[in-house]
């Protein structure tokens, strides 16, 4: 399998000193923890409906950043991908794959919108003649 992208969550100065990696294939995301005992989520791109950058003040001194996905996989639901480095250049990447993905699978986002400002209708609104 040919990586677009990986890396790992970085702690302490920026440094990649923890046991959690990031894989980025054209069509999935791999998330995998742990040092003994391993887990391995894996979502389909075409599942996540947005993204957004997230970077503490201590983050941009090490040139570290935190990409929040929200996501329509049930078993992950919104997910990070937490302090990475070139985090922006990594959200431009990923947000492009999900878009081609998404143009590829012809999935449509559905927004839905609460509208407060309608009226309810109820028998009080009927008016007999």
């Amino acid at each position: 399998m040919e990586y677009l992208w990986n890396d790992r969550k970085r702690t302490l100065f920026g440094l990649p000193l923890s046991f959690t990696k990031y894989m980025l294939t054209e069509d999935r995301l791999f998330i995998e923890e742990g040092f003994l005992n391993k887990k391995e989520d894996e979502v389909r791109l075409y599942r996540i409906m947005d993204l957004s950058l997230k970077r503490s003040f201590g983050q941009r001194i090490f040139g570290v950043g935190t990409i929040h996905c929200c996501s329509a996989d049930k078993s992950m639901g919104d997910f990070d991908i937490v302090s990475v480095k070139h985090p922006r250049e990594v959200k431009e990447q990923l947000s492009e794959l999900v878009e081609a993905q998404r143009d590829a699978k012809r999935v449509t986002n559905r927004e839905y919108m609460n509208d407060n400002d309608h009226d309810d209708f109820d028998d009080d609104d009927i008016h007999h003649m």
